[in-house]
């Protein structure tokens, strides 16, 4: 059943082939499950009943004379699988882990393989999320290998902007996944849905820029997002004025923040009364007030535990 899944490859290929070949093996097998509808779940389930077996007989000599191809199929589930895995810290995934996540990096214990030239990028120097390590991604080999790295390293940076900015990154994870379920559906090939992700990643390296442009810190553009999501506030208030709000937001609700402000309902109310007269003071439209608050308010509850231990 497993052999089926390669069949367009030489297996014994792999176990005589000098280091750098065999990371292409890698690399190409990984493509082809990928290819397949489903491929990657098929081939974990008949690589988990294959495991299974071989162990139990394990000591036959017909087990051994196949040991290290069982290995083998170990070393591409486990890689497969770490597209999916989620990160314990929370934290962004460097570039060198998310390559280590296409190759096996245990195959070339013995040498020093360029682990970046061996999956057909160049070893950037800067941001993960940069215009030139996304356009390395676009012109890779492998189209589908290509696709999975772009999804992991998106989710990750998104995940990781939900701590700080919960309106930015629910609306960029929203983005994510309607690009991914149109790939799904065939509604895009794989060229186009890379496009969309690395645009996607661009996106986001201007959300980061604009930041710095409005002059904002990385708390007060999670405001100005929330007070900006509401489009008739956009087009009543200019950037500087949501701007001048979302600096004083984050002065008021930093002062009268507190370790336990979020479970006492009393601080959370005063904090609501704050916030509303904030909006009112800046000419923020009234039909658009609850929704903002609401926002606020979630933004805040973030963000509250690190000010009050801060204080």
């Amino acid at each position: 059943v497993v052999r089926n899944f390669f069949h367009k490859f030489d297996i014994e290929r792999y176990f005589t082939a000098e280091v750098q070949l065999k990371l292409q093996v890698i690399l190409e097998a990984q493509e082809h499950l990928l290819s397949h509808d489903k491929g990657s779940d098929r081939f974990a389930k008949a690589v988990d009943l294959l495991s299974k077996s071989h162990a139990l007989c394990a000591a036959e000599d017909a087990a051994r004379d196949i040991a290290a191809e069982v290995g083998l199929y170990e070393a591409i589930r486990k890689r497969l699988r770490c597209f999916t895995a989620v990160t314990k810290t929370g934290n962004p995934i460097d570039i060198e882990t998310a390559i280590k996540q296409i190759v096996d990096e245990a195959i070339v214990a013995d040498k020093v393989v360029d682990i970046f030239d061996a999956a057909g990028i160049k070893k950037p120097d800067l941001s993960i999320l940069s215009a030139e390590f996304m356009e390395e991604i676009r012109t890779m080999k492998h189209k589908h290998l290509a696709i999975e790295l772009l999804k992991k390293l998106l989710t990750d940076d998104i995940k990781v902007r939900s701590k700080q900015n919960i309106t930015l990154s629910k609306k960029m994870s929203e983005r994510l996944q309607a690009a991914i379920q149109k790939y799904q559906n065939n509604l895009l090939d794989s060229s186009q849905i890379i496009n969309e992700l690395i645009q996607l990643g661009a996106d986001l390296r201007m959300e980061d820029e604009s930041s710095a442009a409005l002059g904002l810190t990385v708390e007060e553009k999670a405001f100005y997002d929330a007070l900006a999501a509401n489009e008739g506030a956009a087009e009543v208030l200019s950037n500087k004025v949501l701007g001048e709000l979302a600096h004083e937001l984050v002065d008021r609700v930093k002062r009268d923040a507190t370790v336990d402000w979020t479970v006492r309902e009393s601080a959370r109310a005063k904090l609501r009364v704050t916030v509303k007269r904030l909006l009112r003071d800046y000419g923020y439209p009234p039909d658009l007030e609850k929704l903002a608050v609401d926002r606020i308010l979630k933004q805040s509850e973030q963000l509250a535990s690190d000010w009050a231990t801060a204080s």
